[in-house]
């Protein structure tokens, strides 16, 4: 049954992740995109906690937890996201929804675990209008919009070499298409002009993980755990094309695809700086979990060379994040409530990025709950997040969010021996 769900899954989801536009944010003109959570909702709802394991969950952010799995799990997600944008003037509200992942992991063996799945990476849909006075008086509009992202495939590798110590591997995949394009008019000219650019990116990066989780009294677990996510090699291949369009009808009156090998920009690299992140946290089995985590990344290495942004730079982005989760009473048979998960996190990240000399951060706040499906490990995971991006001081956008995800974490038994009587 819980295939045949599966198989149910993939053919609803699938053209959704290879078409993604899952952005509004017009931060999303910068960089690769709006970067997604990238991460599992039991670990997002713990306020994107990467640290925690267990033998019955996905964790695609820390390849450790991979050699603690001792069921075939099938995971899936998606979202709805309600955005209010805001600057110093006006409002506008707005909705996206996504999938946000499909995987599965299995054990191979006591000590080792695997997975794959596919998610989205990247995130562009934005469009921005910039208004200014000419040297003649007229206004001179400026129109940039943005479409596409990158989606990742991964594959994990688990290990459990000795007592308490979990390692892993993951190697990512990513792919996808970036467009860029600006349409500048110009009040009382008849032609306006156009600037359209696409990249084509692939490469992949590698992430490792490392968990150490000694037991420290009878009953309670202390976790350590450190992640690197290296370094990503990406290659772009770009195209633009530029041209002219009538303001009237606006019809492309003539365009032409312009030369990039002679300025040695037709195929780009693309460097995502290394992110390091170290975690510790405290619980007590199948009871309680509360933990801390701190995340660093050297952005300001960061470039796109093809793609030139103006009062953009980076710097170094960090983040810090808190979460844990409740369950009064796993094993009751008597009371449904008593076995629901509550999970909550709170996060502050500075993203790295600085527009007109602001640094723009983001927030969130995370609550939700895991229900158990049956008498089994499976369960449907509800949960929601408040969040804040950016700020309405240098003519900058500010981002105020409400997100719905639901999920699927659904159990079942490979290669167990049958025995005949």
């Amino acid at each position: 049954m819980i295939r045949k769900l599966l198989v149910a899954a993939l053919a609803m989801m699938a053209l959704q992740v290879y078409g993604q536009n899952s952005s509004i944010s017009p931060y999303s003109y910068f960089g690769l995109g709006e970067l997604r959570a990238g991460g599992a909702i039991e670990n997002q709802l713990m306020g994107r906690l990467s640290m925690y394991t267990d033998s019955v969950h996905l964790n695609f952010n820390n390849p450790a937890a991979y050699g603690k799995l001792r069921l075939t799990t099938y995971a899936a997600g998606v979202s709805l996201r309600e955005v209010k944008l805001e600057n110093a003037t006006e409002s506008q509200n707005a909705s996206v929804s996504s999938l946000e992942y499909l995987a599965l992991g299995f054990p191979i063996s006591p000590r080792i675990g695997v997975g794959f799945g596919i998610m989205p990476y990247s995130s562009v849909g934005y469009s921005l209008s910039a208004e200014s006075i000419n040297t003649n008086g007229n206004t001179v509009t400026n129109l940039f919009t943005g479409d596409g992202g990158l989606n990742q495939v991964h594959f994990s590798l688990g290990l459990n070499p000795i007592k308490n110590v979990y390692l892993g591997a993951t190697v990512n995949y990513n792919f996808g298409n970036l467009e860029n394009q600006r349409v500048q008019s110009v009040e009382n000219v008849q032609f306006g002009t156009l600037d359209r650019r696409t990249q084509r990116v692939t490469g992949y990066d590698f992430n490792y993980g490392l968990t150490y989780t000694p037991k420290i009294s009878s009953k309670h677990t202390l976790f350590t755990s450190i992640t690197v996510d290296t370094q990503g090699n990406l290659g772009a291949e770009n195209s633009q094309r530029i041209g002219s369009f009538s303001q009237l009808t606006g019809r492309e009156i003539e365009t032409i695809d312009v030369d990039l090998s002679a300025q040695g920009l037709l195929r780009t690299d693309v460097k995502v700086p290394t992110t390091t992140t170290v975690g510790l946290g405290f619980g007590e089995d199948k009871k309680w979990f509360i933990g801390g985590e701190y995340s660093f990344q050297q952005l300001s290495t960061f470039s796109n060379e093809f793609i030139a942004t103006e009062n953009l730079a980076y710097q170094d982005a960090s983040g810090i994040r808190f979460g844990g989760f409740f369950v009064p009473d796993y094993s009751s048979f008597s009371g449904y409530l008593k076995r629901i998960t509550y999970r909550a996190g709170v996060r502050f990240e500075k993203t790295g990025m600085l527009v007109n000399n602001q640094e723009i951060d983001d927030f969130g706040i995370t609550f939700g709950f895991g229900l158990p499906l049956g008498n089994s490990f499976s369960n449907a995971n509800l949960g929601l997040e408040y969040g804040k991006t950016g700020t309405t001081s240098a003519n900058l956008v500010q981002e105020n969010y409400f997100k719905v995800i639901i999920g699927l974490s659904l159990n079942d038994r490979w290669f167990q021996k049958r025995k005949i009587n």
